[in-house]
């Protein structure tokens, strides 16, 4: 019989010359090796045909796990986990149609939200376009002129002026641009600048949970939901607000023994000089002008329909017609970028294979069909596991999950589900819980440390564990009396 293969695969094979020793056994191996990388593949095949769901769950899990340890940066364990993804065949390269169901079996590139990624990208060239400026450190001095220099009005004014900076910046650039400027202000206090740090990135994850752009779990749900930048204004602006006085009123009577100073140094922070602080009028001028259209760009969605990823990617083309391109792209956050591309094809693969599917009808049993239920699971659970584990690939995990279960729990009210604003409160206010819930306390952490004014995990938690009790709670009773009641 293998004769009679290698006759019909080879003519020449009935020659006497094909049968030489040496010849004979070369063909021999290379066959053998071709057969064997076939018999490989076929089973590779049906083992991933078979059990795609446990494999890109466990590629899933350890990617989770590696995230969370920091053993390897972030951004290349995504971008293993989506090679692996991809090498197995557990998503296909090339869209098609299922023969047996119809249905359309979405690729790689399908499953990487490029809304996502245009719109992180826009946003990180034009806020570090427009800090080189000097304009938001401008604005902070002012905001602490404004409060002649009493400490307890001092601290909210920081609080304030980073909450609302985070509605529309990244957290991490704000806290970066507010930092220097706390620092000098604890130094003229001659106090502890630890409290102005906790309370400042504390106040950057409530304020960035207000709008579409102040955190990326938000722009990761805005584009899974299809929700637009007014319908985070509309929906989430009122508690968050409620939940930011209610918190700043805390920390303020938890650091009330802090914050004392003499009149002589009150009268220092009302008149510091501020006048040298734009290094760069024209800049100034155009980068906000700038951001100020693109902002617009957000707000009038339902009337333009233009996707805020292209107001975004305008806006930062046009700033760069007068920079130097090499300079800005060497500071676009490119790691974050391609872990959210990695994350994308890992997700993307467990969707795929079933498994989001599964988690989606596991809740469901959990929660035993209520609304009520699952909103209040997504919310707390959320709020938690967001303090463990960075909110980020939690979110992007969770969204499509929520996508499937919003059709089995359906919601007869006004506006969106509500299981979306659960997952975008508890996401984001979880982040609050430890020093390392969110990338911005992260920042805070270490900088506040070289410093020589180290935050330890548990003192930082004294105060973000009861600050994400609170604005939990708060946003418990707001989703249950507005969607649930």
């Amino acid at each position: 019989m293998f004769m009679i293969y290698l006759t019909k695969k080879y003519p020449f094979a009935g020659s006497f010359s094909f049968w030489s020793a040496d010849n004979f056994w070369v063909q021999f191996e290379k066959e053998k090796v071709t057969l064997l990388f076939y018999k490989g593949t076929f089973m590779l095949s049906d083992l991933v045909q078979n059990h795609g769901m446990i494999i890109s769950g466990a590629i899933l899990l350890i990617a989770y796990i590696f995230i969370a340890t920091e053993k390897i940066q972030k951004s290349v364990v995504a971008l293993v986990g989506a090679s692996l993804t991809m090498i197995l065949g557990l998503l296909p390269f090339h869209g098609k149609i299922n023969p047996e169901t119809g249905n359309y079996i979405r690729s790689v590139f399908d499953y990487i939200e490029f809304e996502v990624i245009f719109l992180l990208i826009g946003m990180m060239i034009i806020v570090h376009i427009a800090s080189r400026s000097g304009v938001f450190k401008w604005m902070a001095i002012e905001i602490l002129k404004a409060t002649k220099g009493h400490p307890k009005l001092v601290l909210f004014a920081l609080a304030a002026f980073t909450a609302i900076a985070s509605a529309f910046l990244d957290n991490v650039t704000t806290v970066v641009l507010i930092m220097p400027v706390t620092f000098v202000i604890a130094k003229e206090f001659e106090c502890d600048p630890i409290p102005f740090l906790i309370t400042e990135v504390l106040a950057s994850n409530i304020g960035g949970t207000a709008t579409l752009i102040g955190d990326p779990p938000n722009i990761i749900i805005g584009a899974k939901a299809g929700l637009s930048f007014m319908d985070f204004v509309y929906e989430l602006t009122g508690i968050i607000t409620l939940i930011f006085i209610a918190s700043i009123g805390i920390l303020i009577f938890m650091f009330r023994k802090s914050l004392k100073a003499t009149k002589e140094k009150m009268e220092h922070i009302a008149n510091l000089d501020n006048t040298k602080t734009i290094t760069d009028k024209k800049l100034m001028l155009r980068s906000m002008i700038t951001l100020a259209l693109v902002i617009l760009g957000f707000v009038t969605h339902d009337m333009t329909h233009i996707p805020a990823y292209v107001f975004a990617v305008t806006g930062a083309s046009f700033l760069l017609l007068f920079e130097k391109p090499k300079e800005i792209y060497r500071d676009v956050e490119w790691l974050t970028i391609f872990f959210f591309v990695g994350l994308f094809i890992i997700i993307g693969g467990f969707e795929t294979n079933g498994g989001i599917g599964f988690l989606a009808d596991k809740l469901i049993e959990f929660t035993q069909g209520s609304l009520t239920a699952a909103t209040m699971f997504i919310l707390w659970g959320s709020g938690i596991l967001s303090g463990i584990v960075d909110n980020i690939p939690y979110t992007a995990t969770m969204a499509p999950l929520i996508a499937q279960v919003q059709h089995t729990l359906p919601y007869a009210g006004e506006g969106h589900h509500p299981l979306w604003w659960a997952l975008s409160l508890g996401a984001c206010l979880g982040g609050n819980l430890t020093i390392i819930g969110a990338a911005a306390n992260v920042i805070v952490s270490e900088t506040s440390a070289t410093k020589g004014h180290p935050i330890s995990f548990m003192r930082f938690m004294k105060y973000g564990a009861l600050i994400t009790f609170i604005s939990l709670l708060l946003s418990s009773i707001y989703l249950y009396i507005k969607y649930l009641h």
